[in-house]
């Protein structure tokens, strides 16, 4: 049976004892189809390094319930075990009105009827831990706690405390992560630094290995990895119809792919794919040019911020992606993929970069972090979307325009307020370019629409 690892809060270590539990299992010799919850690009990275398996994300405000347990399942007959990792708190969602934590780890829990391990932070306590797990555990009795991780214990007298505090809870304790044993993975502004940037990174994915060997309590927890589930189907299921396109289109996308453009769902190369598209990776920092003899530009988010010096030097990738761009190629991009084409993009030091300038914009990046789940309104009827369409996404980025599009194509709101936070996002010759981050799976007439306009 699968687990998700939780936590009772944001920073309490999940994506560390998630990677630990990773590198054992698969020290094991297991294959694993590891899942996250939420929109989240980075941590699902560290996951497919270890499992060498694309971690996918469960996120029903992206995608649907229906989707969720078709990709779950989908996916967990091709693995010996399935992991999820969960998102900020356990509870920690956005109300509506059939949930009070719509999209959180708890309500993956319930949709799969998956068991939960739930890792508390014990740096600031003791015996009050049992007042903490006494409310995870009887908040909402669909959600089973199956057993609980004490991270950053401070003492052998620490951990003698909060296990006094537990004998009211009958829970057991399934890992136990002493503090002066604790690896912290490098982080910068939006989050942990992509696997791809850190050269140690298989190291330390050694070391989480070991450190798990005498962390859990493996009495306890393989006995799970060992039970059969029950899936929901063995398809995956988009829009209420079996994954079966009636047409395969072909034709070759170019996908911008390496440290600098790396947010990317695996679930949207699938769907592409399943439209009998070939996706063509080409890295906007050390090729020359983009690939030969394709229809199509598609530049995800990243970190071009961070790399503008090295974007801005290759001139020859950016004359010919200039090139292309300009004879009418479709091309498509999110957030960084869109501050790329813009005229520059002035860093975190103020230092203006030379980028592709098809844009008529300057991408500046700001100290305030913009996050959160977004409802787009499409303003101007095109071959792609039609005008009032609703298109569901998020935001993540510390970016802002220097000069507003006269003409944006998306009006955008907050998901949960309903609030409009701004009006953004160039339709220009045949781009298509925001700072909205979109699953596919929850616009597959639209891609289809896309494909056929592409031919």
């Amino acid at each position: 049976m699968p687990l998700i690892i939780a936590g009772e809060r944001s920073g309490v270590g999940k994506t560390t004892i998630t990677l630990a539990l990773l590198s054992w299992l698969k020290n094991q010799g297991k294959s694993i189809q590891s899942f996250k919850v939420g929109p989240d690009y980075i941590d699902p990275m560290f996951h497919t390094a270890i499992t060498g398996l694309p971690c996918r994300n469960l996120d029903p405000i992206l995608t649907s319930e229906d989707y969720i347990k078709s990709c779950f399942s989908y996916h967990s007959q091709q693995a010996d075990i399935s992991i999820i990792e969960g998102v900020m708190g356990l509870y920690d969602g956005v109300p509506t009105h059939t949930s009070f934590c719509y999209g959180s780890t708890a309500h993956i829990a319930k949709l799969l009827q998956i068991p939960v391990i739930l890792i508390i932070d014990c740096s600031k306590l003791s015996t009050s831990i049992a007042a903490i797990i006494y409310g995870y555990v009887n908040l909402d009795l669909e959600v089973r706690i199956a057993g609980i991780i004490l991270n950053k214990v401070g003492s052998e007298k620490h951990l003698s405390l909060l296990k006094e505090g537990l004998k009211i809870c009958s829970i057991p304790i399934v890992g136990i992560w002493f503090r002066e044993k604790y690896i912290e993975l490098p982080s910068r502004h939006l989050g942990l630094i992509p696997t791809e940037e850190i050269t140690l990174h298989k190291q330390i994915f050694k070391q989480l290995g070991i450190l798990a060997e005498n962390s859990f309590s493996w009495d306890i927890l393989m006995p799970y990895f060992q039970e059969k589930q029950n899936y929901f189907t063995n398809k995956l299921v988009i829009n209420s119809s079996h994954f079966t396109p009636q047409k395969k289109y072909n034709i070759r996308i170019a996908i911008a792919r390496d440290k600098a453009f790396n947010f990317y769902y695996q679930d949207n190369f699938d769907i592409l794919e399943s439209l009998g598209v070939e996706l063509v990776f080409f890295s906007p920092i050390n090729d020359d040019k983009i690939p030969d003899n394709i229809q199509g530009i598609y530049l995800g988010g990243g970190f071009p911020e961070v790399f503008a010096s090295e974007l801005a030097k290759n001139i020859t990738m950016i004359k010919s992606l200039k090139k292309a761009i300009n004879s009418g190629i479709f091309t498509y991009a999110e957030c960084g993929g869109m501050m790329y084409l813009s005229e520059k993009i002035i860093d975190f030091e103020s230092k203006s970069w030379e980028m592709v300038g098809v844009l008529p914009n300057i991408a500046m990046m700001d100290k305030k972090l913009t996050l959160g789940y977004r409802e787009g309104k499409i303003l101007i009827k095109n071959k792609l979307f039609k005008d009032n369409i609703i298109l569901k996404g998020h935001e993540f980025h510390r970016g802002k325009n220097y000069h507003d599009s006269n003409s944006p194509i998306i009006e955008i709101k907050d998901y949960y307020t309903q609030q409009i936070l701004s009006y953004q996002g160039w339709q220009i010759q045949n781009i298509y370019a925001s700072y909205l981050h979109i699953h596919f799976a929850n616009i597959i007439p639209q891609i289809k629409i896309l494909v056929e306009a592409i031919l």
